[in-house]
This record gives C-alpha cells, structure tokens and sequence, in this order.
C-alpha cells in the first residue's frame, strides 16, 4: 500500500493559496512550519474569525486550485501497479473538487464543523495522528506500506513504513531526516516506489 500525502506531494498547499488569494499572510503557515497539527489549525481558526472568512470563501479559493503539473499521470501509473491510499490531515470538504480532477483516488482525511454562518468553529480528526494510525492500520491488515510526503506531519508514516520518501520538502526537514531518501520529480519517486517493491 503507498500512502502519499496530499497537499505538497500531489496538489499546493491550500492554505498558501488562500493567504494569496485574500492577501493575509498568516494564513501561510503550514505543517512544513508548525510540527504541531492542533495548534496549528486552531491558529487558523481563530484568524479566520478575526477576519470574518468562513467556508464558502476558502473553496472559492480552492475551486481555481488544480493538481500539481503531471500529478495525475504520476497517480494513474502508480495505481496502475500498486495499491495507492492519499492519507491527509486536510478536510473533504477542502478536498473534494481536487479529488475529481485527479479520477477520485482513494483518500482518508477529516472533516470540519462548520456553523449555519458558514463559519468553521471546530474540526474532527479521524484518529489521533492520523497518517501514522493509518500506516499502521494497513499493516495489521497484511500490506507493506510504503509512504512519500513532505511535511513534519508525514513522518510518522514515512518512517513506519518498509520504505519511505521525503517529496520537494524543506531544507530544514532533510537535514533534520538525513536517512529518508529527499526526491523532487514524480519519475524519481515512482522509481523509488517500484524499487521498494522490487520492481
């Protein structure tokens, strides 16, 4: 089972485009900057209040948001040889519409509360650190898991796995990850991939 994070890995990161989108930069921070999942969105919470966005605005924002370049060509070749699961700590309700452009692969992430104003006062997260459990729920069930992603949030799994890759990530998380192979083309990781599976 490849397990392969989302935004970073085969779409920008949402956030960013919203903070471009609304000319906030606050909104830029993002798990490549603040390891801390919780505080984090809880951040973004409040700054949402204080400026009055709810969620309407941010899928406007993501309705113009398209997979990264040969995203959905690295997505059919690896499917087309390998189980592929997108494990995320974004929302469905973020998610979705970039899930259609690249033929609805598999994807687990959580979901936001979200009041009758539009405005988001909480969210659900499926498991406790999610894309590990998740990792390690695939492996009670018998696969090898391999896993690729970019952030603080994805090391978990990319290290829980029988191999793992760090994706056009940061210098700081390399140099903090020295042993987890840093690629930055799709035909690199899906040379990566089918060597772990000796292919």
């Amino acid at each position: 089972m490849t397990c392969l994070d989302m935004e970073g890995v085969i779409a920008p990161e949402i956030w960013i485009a919203f903070a471009e989108e609304t000319g906030i930069p606050e909104f830029k921070l993002t798990t490549r900057d603040e390891p801390d999942y919780n505080k984090l969105m809880r951040y973004r919470i409040d700054l949402l209040r204080s400026h009055g966005l709810g969620l309407p605005k941010i899928q406007e924002t993501i309705s113009r948001i398209n997979p990264l370049p040969g995203a959905k060509e690295f997505l059919d070749e690896l499917r087309s040889f390998a189980q592929v699961c997108i494990v995320s700590d974004t929302f469905y309700e973020f998610a979705m519409p970039i899930m259609a452009q690249l033929g609805y692969p598999t994807l687990l992430c959580n979901k936001l509360v979200v009041g009758p104003d539009g405005m988001i006062t909480d969210y659900r997260m499926r498991v406790e650190q999610s894309k590990l459990s998740t990792v390690k729920a695939f492996q009670q069930m018998g696969f090898k898991t391999i896993a690729a992603g970019d952030s603080f949030n994805d090391l978990g799994m990319i290290k829980a796995g029988s191999a793992g890759f760090l994706f056009r990530t940061t210098d700081a998380i390399k140099a903090a990850n020295p042993e987890i192979p840093a690629l930055e083309t799709y035909d690199e990781l899906l040379s990566g991939i089918k060597a772990a599976m000796g292919l």
